[in-house]
């Protein structure tokens, strides 16, 4: 893939959200990791975006380590981590979808003689990709949308009356659904430095006993489906970065001296407009400190 084609990845944890997505996309080609993780990397029609969708399997540390593996060896713009949900909210209804503006890990606390005592983790979605969503969602046909926070744990919740329904009420209230993926991928995107990161997911149940009988009607494929929908919306209203935007490589200007790999020669400090101790390093990509030396000539 060239370096200048903007590319952002799409993670799912299950087959039906994995397809959801996959069908929206086209020239889909497979793409191996040197460790054995497999992508299919394909086209957005109308954008310039390549997508690289994987498929992780369920859970927060799968999808913590496998997200940082990912986004090391492909380094991507943007990262959606797109599925189903359980509703936590009266007013929600299958195949709504809840973009995610923040994301709590629930189970983090102490536990003392007086009771638990909560410790909360979160993450925000980012800002760009959020005003992106609620840009996308204005113009989005059929469907019904929550810019809403999202739970995650590492549980399937199928019970309305359980201590953990109770205890994410009760400390996380303005949460709207409850998954168990996305803070291990809102915590990998974080650690990663400069990457846009957001949780979208279908409600498929409502987290209580009638999940079972929600899943075997197909309440499953229409959340994913939905999901899919509005994740794709998202990435057609949020442009990549420009080029020479700051964080990004620059291409070098006329003149400029060039060292191994395109990067600074020794002398490039040395040209017009430099105060004279300055090194630049327009064109080059470092992955470590550099050490130089300042020689001072008469």
């Amino acid at each position: 893939m060239p370096e200048t084609e903007p590319l952002a990845v799409v993670l799912t944890a299950l087959p039906v959200e994995y397809d959801a997505v996959r069908a929206l996309l086209e020239s889909l080609d497979e793409v191996v990791l040197d460790d054995g993780t497999r992508l299919e990397q394909g086209r957005l029609s109308g954008t310039g975006w390549t997508v690289a969708l994987a498929e992780l399997g369920e859970g927060a540390l799968t999808t913590a380590a496998l997200t940082s593996r990912i986004v090391s060896a492909l380094a991507p713009e943007c990262l959606l981590f797109v599925g189903v949900a359980g509703g936590l909210k009266d007013d929600l209804r299958l195949g709504d979808v809840v973009v995610g503006t923040k994301v709590y890990a629930v189970h983090g606390g102490k536990q003392t003689p007086g009771g638990f005592l909560a410790r909360p983790e979160a993450w925000h979605g980012s800002h760009r990709l959020v005003q992106a969503a609620r840009s996308a969602l204005r113009d989005l046909d059929g469907v019904r949308a929550h810019r809403k926070p999202i739970a995650c744990g590492d549980v399937v919740l199928a019970d309305e009356r359980s201590a953990l329904r109770d205890h994410i009420r009760r400390t996380y209230d303005d949460a709207y659904a409850i998954e168990m993926e996305g803070s291990g991928a809102s915590h990998a995107a974080h650690l990663s430095g400069r990457l846009d990161a957001l949780v979208i997911r279908g409600i498929s149940d409502l987290a209580d006993a009638g999940k079972g009988t929600a899943d075997a009607e197909g309440s499953q494929e229409l959340a994913a489906g939905q999901a899919a929908k509005v994740a794709l919306a998202v990435l057609r209203k949020h442009d990549p970065r420009p080029r020479n935007s700051p964080g990004t490589q620059e291409e070098p200007r006329p003149g400029a001296g060039t060292g191994p790999g395109g990067g600074a020669g020794p002398n490039s400090g040395s040209g017009a407009g430099s105060g004279g101790d300055t090194i630049t390093f327009q064109g080059g990509t470092y992955y470590g400190p550099v050490v130089g030396k300042i020689t001072r000539h008469n």
